[in-house]
């Protein structure tokens, strides 16, 4: 891979270079970027920025790269000349600091392909954050990084117009020179999620599946590994942490030829509505070396308030993968036996589980229906119903059919199960109906990969045609027909249909075969 060229000199300012995670954190309170939680987690507030700011990223564009960039809404272009100038304002505004923080570490837990990574940040906090999520290096000189990130997250662009941007604050990506510049959001998620892109872009020149799920193994039988794909907020996070299967991560894993790997050393979790009883894996893994993101603490015991989302709905946490009990390190393991996508329909219509064909697979993945889930963007403050190719529009540089294809390859050379799981609405969409009981979405995915579910009866949705068990363990069998769930049955087809019409007027925008678009809904 090619190392990265920019130069990390910052002459008379301190760097401190992978800095232990009690330093972090005792530098962190002594600056006051955040306080520390009675759970021990050091807990920070990011201001303005609660989320990720997709109309504010911007890929470079370069003769060298232009052709193999998928460029509209999510990869928008910035010329040489304004990424060079925006890099020098952060550059010279990071010269301003008394003291700076690097990380030099990995991304990609199978060592074949990992990417050297350096993040500088002007904050400890986030220093602790790159930390958590890639996977330390312990290299303090010498370090070589295929791709650095300059995060420079309170400083604000004055002149922005001029500089082709949407406003005063950015993450500008180089795919060719391997840099990531990011200014005027302290968020975190900027900085885990540019190298998600990134890896996105580079892996599949080393014939690597990049896919934006995670993945759990069976504590048993280690040829049982399952991969849930989703957005933030689907379930990526709580349905892979289950104590009787490892976890082999949360969100961005790699999939080769031998089988499937990490991206990261950390977690990301939603927390909001957090609970011990609902989620214990993630609860008892907030602890000292965490780092919680706009959580409320209750004034005087500092107690996170996991209900209150008064800050954002979208409230975090970030903790190494070593926090989950068993979890497999090195994060590597086998090919996986199903394949679960995971969607939020806040029009409460479609069926809480069902088994794909090989065509049906490759149509729900291209076209990548879910919603976009309260805080997960900026101003985003209720579910929207939206489509997301591949489960991860918003990290796909590549055009998403290249992505789609490679799904297929790797289900059809493994014969593989492929799922849609609707953690989303049922009796109704958003605002009527209510959301699927987390404790029957954990049945489901039990019974998918124990084998159980397969052995089960199946019957063609009459808009849709996903093939729907008619009993499953533990899960009332009139959950299952999601027509059923409906007061007013003229009511739901009427809404099956509206969405069905989205489907195909969102399916037009991809080239694909006759048989995978077949495998679409029936709008008539």
């Amino acid at each position: 891979m090619k190392t990265a060229t920019h130069e990390l000199n910052f002459p008379g300012i301190t760097v401190y270079t992978n800095l232990s995670t009690e330093r972090l954190v005792e530098l962190s309170l002594e600056r006051g970027e955040g306080v520390l939680a009675s759970n021990g987690a050091l807990c920070c507030d990011t201001g303005e920025r609660t989320g990720r700011s997709p109309k504010d990223k911007f890929v470079e564009d370069t003769p060298a790269i232009h052709n193999a960039i998928d460029w509209g809404k999510v990869n928008q272009p910035i010329s040489p000349e304004n990424f060079s100038k925006i890099e020098a304002l952060a550059t010279e505004y990071m010269n301003t600091k008394n003291e700076l923080f690097r990380f030099n570490g990995y991304a990609g837990a199978d060592d074949r392909y990992r990417l050297n990574v350096s993040v500088v940040t002007e904050e400890a906090w986030q220093s602790l954050f790159a930390a958590t999520m890639f996977i330390p290096s312990g290299i303090t000189e010498g370090f070589d990084p295929n791709w650095t990130i300059i995060d420079a997250c309170n400083l604000k662009i004055e002149d922005w117009e001029s500089l082709g941007l949407n406003s005063d604050m950015c993450i500008i990506q180089s795919m060719e020179q391997k840099k990531v510049i990011i200014c005027g959001t302290r968020y975190a998620g900027e900085i885990k999620k540019s190298i998600f892109y990134a890896m996105n872009f580079d892996m599949t020149a080393v014939n690597v599946f990049p896919m934006h799920c995670s993945a759990n193994v069976d504590k048993e039988d280690e040829t049982n590994v399952a991969l849930f794909f989703g957005l933030s907020g689907t379930g990526k996070t709580t349905l892979s942490a289950d104590p009787n299967r490892p976890l082999i991560g949360d969100d961005e894993h790699g999939w080769s030829d031998d089988g499937v790997f990490n991206f990261e050393g950390g977690c990301y979790a939603k927390c909001i509505e957090l609970s011990k009883e609902g989620e214990p894996q993630i609860w008892d893994a907030i602890k000292f070396g965490a780092v919680l993101e706009n959580v409320v603490l209750e004034k005087d015991t500092l107690i996170p308030d996991y209900d209150d989302g008064s800050n954002t709905e979208n409230t975090r946490v970030a903790y190494p993968v070593s926090y989950i009990p068993d979890a497999k390190i090195p994060s590597v393991c086998g090919h996986p036996k199903n394949v679960i996508f995971l969607t939020a329909d806040a029009f409460g219509v479609l069926p809480p589980v069902s088994k794909l064909t090989s065509e049906q697979a490759m149509y729900y993945f291209i076209n990548g229906y879910t919603s976009k889930l309260a805080g997960t963007e900026a101003g985003v403050t209720e579910p929207q119903p939206f489509f997301s190719p591949c489960y991860g529009g918003p990290f796909l540089p590549r055009p998403p059919m290249e992505y789609a294809n490679w799904l297929a390859k790797r289900v059809k050379d493994q014969d593989a199960n492929v799922w849609l799981l609707n953690t989303g609405w049922t009796g109704g969409g958003y605002g009527t109906g209510s959301r699927f009981s987390l404790a029957w979405t954990r049945a489901f995915v039990t019974a998918i990969l124990d084998g159980s579910l397969s052995d089960s009866e199946f019957a063609a949705h009459d808009i849709f045609g996903l093939q729907i068990p008619t009993t499953a363990p533990n899960v009332p069998s009139e959950v299952l027909d999601p027509c059923q769930t409906w007061d007013d049955k003229e009511a739901y087809v009427t809404t099956a249909l509206a969405l069905a019409d989205k489907f195909r007027a969102n399916d037009k925008n991809y080239a694909m075969d006759e048989a995978v678009r077949s495998a679409g809904p029936n709008c008539s």
